[in-house]
């Protein structure tokens, strides 16, 4: 019993003192960690600090004036816009400019004046149900406060403003549609990836690496080699999970499915060719999936997959605009929820296709450089 017990203390300090030498190994274990600890930190919140508005105001008098210079002044909410016209709406809405727009009837101050109640009606953007329903409260928080003092004034029952809500796309706040169209993306990265990051460092691991040393195949055909599975194993999961989506959780595709499946296909190359990076620096597979954990956290977290990107800070917001899978949660979003098509989400298609070339281009040059 003693024995055996010596026997693993020692096994354990073997290991730990192998981890502790090894200078990528200590990298792994106090790098990553900090890395996204600092990324978790300043991303992952939930709270709304710069709430994009627009005020369709049809009533001239004093009551909305005071709602309106109540909303402007919150230190949370954003007066983009100030409209004149209804068909001015949508085009806000639908370009993402504004999270809501809130239109004041106007018959509001009138109403007031006789102790009736106002009407306003806040236009939401339903597509992240969580983010809306956060906007909502603030609102009617601001709302809510302004009732209490307009009926300590007037001295009546009845509530001076009644909130009424209309959320687009998402009419219903399903937080599932949201979820389940974002998960899309999310599963065949971590597919793609890992498929892709082992390739390479599985061929080292086993020896058989050396064998395309001897080889008269060029280094660029060995890569298109190990990029087509990773590729092919993407698309019929991102195609399986898109079905399910529809057939068994019947969330509504309203757009175009060759929108969507060209922004999964430069997905997943963008995807095979950050693998692929992974795959030609690492040696061993444990250090592959490593690589590949130490990408996908990050991204999953800036994608805005669980948390609004506007609210990020801006230097971690440029961090963004490098993450393929940002895009896609747009395409797939949009295409579902909106009915978009190619040239609402062009876009989003240009980035992922430079995301794509470079990354493919960088695995390529460590791959023909590590070969030799």
């Amino acid at each position: 019993m003693n024995h055996s017990f010596l026997l693993i203390i020692a096994l354990a300090l073997k290991e730990f003192l192998a981890l502790l030498r090894d200078k990528s190994s200590r990298f792994v274990l106090i790098g990553p960690p900090i890395a996204q600890l600092l990324v978790f930190g300043y991303a992952a919140n939930y709270d709304l600090d710069n709430i994009s508005v627009a005020i369709y105001n049809e009533d001239p008098g004093i009551a909305s004036r005071e709602l309106v210079s109540r909303i402007e002044g919150s230190p949370n909410i954003n007066v983009l816009y100030t409209i004149e016209k209804e068909s001015e709406i949508r085009p806000l809405i639908d370009n993402r400019d504004v999270l809501l727009v809130m239109h004041i009837d106007s018959q509001f101050s009138a109403n007031i004046a006789i102790g009736e109640s106002g009407v306003v009606q806040l236009l939401l953007d339903g597509r992240n149900s969580n983010t809306a329903m956060i906007a909502l409260n603030y609102l009617r928080d601001i709302i809510l406060v302004l009732n209490e003092e307009w009926r300590y004034q007037n001295l009546s029952q009845a509530p001076p403003a009644i909130i009424e809500e209309r959320a687009w796309y998402n009419e219903n706040l399903h937080s599932q549609w949201f979820i389940i169209t974002g998960i899309v993306g999310l599963l065949t990265l971590v597919v793609t990836l890992i498929v892709t990051a082992l390739s390479v460092a599985r061929e080292r691991e086993q020896g058989t690496f050396d064998q395309l040393l001897v080889t008269p195949v060029h280094p660029f055909y060995i890569l298109i080699g190990k990029a087509l599975p990773g590729l092919l194993i993407g698309l019929i999961e991102g195609a399986a999970i898109i079905g399910l989506a529809v057939w068994w959780f019947d969330i509504p595709l309203r757009g175009s499915l060759f929108a969507l499946y060209l922004g999964l296909f430069l997905f997943l190359l963008s995807a095979v060719g950050v693998g692929l990076m992974i795959s030609a620096i690492c040696i061993t597979q444990q250090q592959a999936v490593l690589g590949a954990f130490l990408f996908l956290v990050p991204a999953v977290i800036l994608s805005g997959f669980a948390t609004p990107i506007a609210n990020m800070p801006d230097m971690v917001q440029l961090l963004t605009w490098l993450d393929p899978l940002k895009y896609f949660l747009v395409i797939i979003r949009s295409v579902f929820l909106e009915g978009g098509g190619l040239g609402l989400l062009w876009p989003q298609f240009w980035p992922m296709v430079i995301i794509a070339l470079l990354s493919l281009a960088m695995a390529g040059w460590l791959f023909k450089h590590r070969m030799y």
